[in-house]
């Protein structure tokens, strides 16, 4: 029989399948769409289902077919935690860049694991080309399914090696794409209105999934060294939870729409290596640092692009709304509160922010100025990031519609969508965020 069903092997098959048939669909979509993080979540997925298949198929019953099945088993990188890491790391950055493309210089993240596609090339070279092939001689280990070189190899640490190694690698980079998050959600709150889309939380769980994972067959191998040999059936429960990972990986992706040109984060830079002492980041590389160093070098007069001046205008701070923003955290110099003042002036009569996706850039050409000085006016003189500032006119709009009769017989969907929001769902998250309530809530107090 050429694939041996049991409860073992049938409960794995349905998660390779997925896997194998999800990474094809993306890499389709890649190549059609010219999506570059399609094509690194169906190399993770393949990754994955090639682990898992290793499993799958033992207890399929290749390891005891004694054929060519078995000489497969043998000789298969099956897993290859080395990989994992890197393109964990590359497709958060594909993600969350629209402009992301491989660098020459970022192939040396892969190194490592090419170096054990390597050593399995070499070991098959020697064993089925030269001793099996060229020289005619039969193998001698396993009822004749494997090479003299993988015998030798199964009683050196080689494969422990790697494998400590791969775990060490995807803990790092999964705890530099975490810290890497965090940045970008900050990114988002200071240059994007809506964020809702943009957030990838299910991104963000895969990354804990994956530690955990990684964890689990930590701790599996370690009691399969320091403790007591564990069957493969015990081992199996493993690759089962590689199995869900796979399932939730495919789905995410599947669903997730993220071809977005105005995404462009840039992360402090990836571990050069995989020791613990590689993965501490690079602070100068975060945006809003970035951010606030171009505006301080564009208000001392130094940056390429000076800082526009006041255009004159009829606008008056009497016009602006009675109520202000959140007390600046910064103490602002002259040219700030000036603009502080211009900006305001614009949020009143133009109202921007009725433009559900509003973005920092988009103000900033509106206003003619450029999104470093914009961004350091509503951080120092407005005391909040972009998208608290946006959304706070948006609450009050959708306040002013609440308390207004005109406005009675309108759905709380409704005012969402009128006072600039995208959807129900991010109206009532920000408004519970800046108010402490919901909508529903407020609606009934008027």
């Amino acid at each position: 029989m050429f694939f041996g069903f049991n409860i073992y092997s049938g409960l794995l098959l349905p998660f390779f399948l997925q896997g194998i048939i999800v990474a094809a669909v993306l890499w389709a979509r890649r190549r059609r769409e010219d999506a570059a993080a399609d094509g690194w979540l169906a190399l993770l997925l393949l990754l994955f289902a090639s682990r898992l298949a290793q499993w799958m198929l033992g207890f399929a019953g290749w390891y005891d077919s004694h054929d060519a099945r078995s000489t497969f088993m043998f000789y298969w990188p099956f897993s290859n935690w080395l990989a994992v890491g890197p393109v964990l790391y590359f497709y958060f950055r594909s993600i969350t860049n629209h402009e992301f493309r491989l660098e020459p210089r970022d192939w040396r993240h892969f190194a490592p694991a090419l170096a054990v596609v390597a050593w399995h090339g070499v070991v098959f070279a020697y064993d089925i080309g030269w001793w099996h092939g060229l020289q005619g001689r039969p193998l001698p280990a396993h009822f004749g399914t494997k090479g003299p070189l993988a015998a030798w190899a199964d009683y050196q640490p080689i494969g422990l090696l790697a494998d400590t190694l791969g775990y060490l690698s995807v803990l790092v980079y999964a705890v530099h794409t975490l810290r890497a998050y965090r940045a970008y959600a900050r990114y988002l709150n200071d240059n994007f209105s809506d964020t809702e889309q943009l957030r990838f939380r299910w991104l963000r769980n895969v990354l804990v999934a994956v530690v955990v994972g990684t964890s689990v067959t930590l701790v599996f191998g370690l009691i399969n060294i320091f403790v007591a040999p564990l069957n493969y059936v015990q081992n199996w429960y493993d690759y089962l939870f590689t199995g869900l990972l796979i399932y939730y990986l495919s789905i995410s992706g599947l669903l997730t729409g993220y071809r977005l040109a105005a995404l462009r984060f840039q992360p402090a830079p990836a571990p050069a290596t995989f020791g613990p002492a590689t993965f501490a980041p690079d602070i100068t590389a975060h945006p809003l640092q970035v951010v606030v160093g171009q505006a301080t070098a564009l208000e001392a007069g130094t940056a390429d692009a000076p800082v526009p001046p006041p255009v004159a205008t009829d606008l008056h701070t009497d016009a602006l709304p009675v109520e202000t923003l959140a007390d600046p955290v910064l103490e602002p110099d002259g040219e700030v509160v000036r603009w502080t003042t211009r900006l305001l002036a614009h949020m009143h009569t133009a109202r921007p922010y009725l433009e559900p996706e509003l973005t920092l850039g988009e103000l900033a050409a509106q206003l003619r100025t450029n999104t470093s000085w914009l961004s350091k006016v509503i951080n120092t003189g407005c005391g909040q990031n972009f998208n608290d500032f946006i959304n706070e006119y948006r609450v009050r709009e959708a306040e002013r519609r609440l308390r207004d009769p005109q406005f009675r017989h309108y759905t709380l969907l409704a005012v969402a969508l009128e006072a600039g929001f995208n959807s129900k769902s991010t109206f009532n998250r920000v408004f519970k965020k800046l108010r402490g309530q919901t909508p529903s809530e407020a609606a009934r107090q008027e």
